[in-house]
């Protein structure tokens, strides 16, 4: 099989990480291929922040959870509630995407830089998994504050956020794809 192909089939999110850091030429790679991705009439209006330092992590970690807990919807309440709460499942690497937020297809970018993230990590054993919880809860104050931080453009929108790392336990079996998902009209 393609090995294309193959990478885009065995790709699955990882949810438990070691503490092992990826290198340099691994993360330029992945966020090079992130930067290859499709976007809206060519505009790559995309900004990624790779975040490695710890220290940081975790202060992103705290506001999101603190977030959460104020939320109006019952369901992330309970997720900001849960004790020792990790939305980047102890990951080393997140890489945040953030798109222009008066471009027209910002979603649409987002997703597609992402899944080339993953799938470039993918193809270099890495480990990798989507988070929306800080695309979210962006807008809080206190998120926007270390987003700021961190280097992300004021006019930016988090659409989500790519936990990357070494698997602690291996990647799981992929669920059973759904049937009668696809049309076929010749």
């Amino acid at each position: 099989m393609n090995e294309v192909i193959q990478n885009i089939l065995t790709r699955r999110s990882i949810r438990s990480y070691t503490e092992a850091q990826i290198s340099d030429t691994d993360l330029n790679t992945i966020l090079e291929a992130a930067k290859f991705a499709p976007s809206y009439r060519g505009t790559q209006s995309w900004h990624f922040t790779a975040v490695q330092n710890k220290e940081k992590i975790n202060q992103l970690i705290s506001v999101i959870k603190e977030a959460l807990q104020d939320s109006p919807v019952e369901q992330f309440r309970k997720m900001g509630n849960i004790p020792n709460f990790n939305p980047f499942y102890n990951a080393p690497t997140i890489i945040i995407a953030a798109c222009d937020k008066n471009s027209p297809e910002k979603e649409a970018d987002s997703a597609v830089s992402l899944e080339n993230i993953m799938l470039a990590a993918h193809s270099l054993n890495i480990g990798s998994c989507w988070i929306s919880s800080l695309s979210i809860v962006r807008d809080d104050p206190k998120v926007i504050g270390i987003l700021s931080e961190l280097g992300i453009p004021e006019n930016y929108a988090i659409l989500g956020t790519a936990a990357l790392g070494f698997s602690s336990k291996g990647g799981p079996k992929a669920a059973p794809r759904k049937e009668g998902t696809v049309n076929i009209v010749k």
